[in-house]
């Protein structure tokens, strides 16, 4: 398991904290020219190197550098002004799987997926996540439907589906503080969150987009703490 955090940080090092932007600006406007992408690609490979200190694993060095560049380039190609955000995300899980994959070829680990899936804990979480991040959503837009009519007008002045990751994010953080026990942390969000959106209140159809946006947030709010409450009843047996 040393092994694969040292790729890990082997690769955020290389990624972000020895990539300069003007690197990034030059494997962009050149591609495949660009001298700075292979350049980047050799220093993920000598970061392995000496990160594992030891030169017999040269070709896990090699492997992760020529995987590093493909991947790179993959991304310099596809990517456009319109999903830069989408393929960052993509790179990095490609980078991530390309770890797991070499650190799984050259090392071996005894790793037993049957244990995981087999361990109700993973199945419990799993379910609450997927509770939490997708069908909780649906929910309250089912329930706040009516409402949501009478704000119709003003959604031009939101930015696109920004109410959506806002409310997965807000029902994660609560879920974590309340079967971590952080009672605290939850007053602080509600509090933090009602006093910015009352604060932004001006005319009458302001109040009725704060009054609704409060609803919902309350019902998020709530509906995470009975799933993480209900999470908590479920691993503590």
């Amino acid at each position: 398991m040393m092994v694969l955090i040292k790729l890990i940080f082997a690769h955020m090092a290389g990624d972000f904290l020895l990539q300069p932007k003007s690197w990034v600006e030059e494997k962009e406007r050149q591609g495949v020219r660009s001298l700075k992408l292979y350049l980047h690609g050799f220093i993920h490979g000598a970061l392995v190197l000496l990160l594992l200190w030891d030169l017999r694993y040269w070709p896990v060095a090699i492997a992760m550098t020529i995987l590093h560049v493909l991947i790179d380039v993959t991304k310099i190609y596809r990517q456009h002004t319109e999903v830069l955000a989408k393929w960052f995300i993509i790179d990095q899980l490609l980078h991530l799987l390309t770890i797991l994959i070499v650190w799984g070829i050259f090392f071996r680990p005894e790793l037993s997926i049957g244990l995981v899936l087999e361990n109700p804990l993973f199945w419990i979480y799993l379910t609450a996540i997927l509770f939490l991040t997708v069908v909780c959503g649906i929910v309250i837009q089912i329930l706040l439907g009516s409402w949501a009519k009478s704000i119709e007008p003003m959604k031009e002045k939101s930015l696109p589906n920004a109410g959506k990751y806002i409310g997965i994010l807000e029902r994660l953080l609560v879920f974590m503080f309340v079967v971590t026990g952080h009672w605290d942390a939850i007053g602080f969000l509600v509090a933090a969150k009602s006093v910015f959106r009352f604060g932004d209140l001006k005319d009458s159809r302001d109040r009725k987009i704060t009054e609704y946006i409060l609803i919902g947030t309350l019902l998020s709010f709530g509906i995470a703490i009975v799933v993480g409450v209900v999470a908590r009843a479920f691993t503590a047996g």
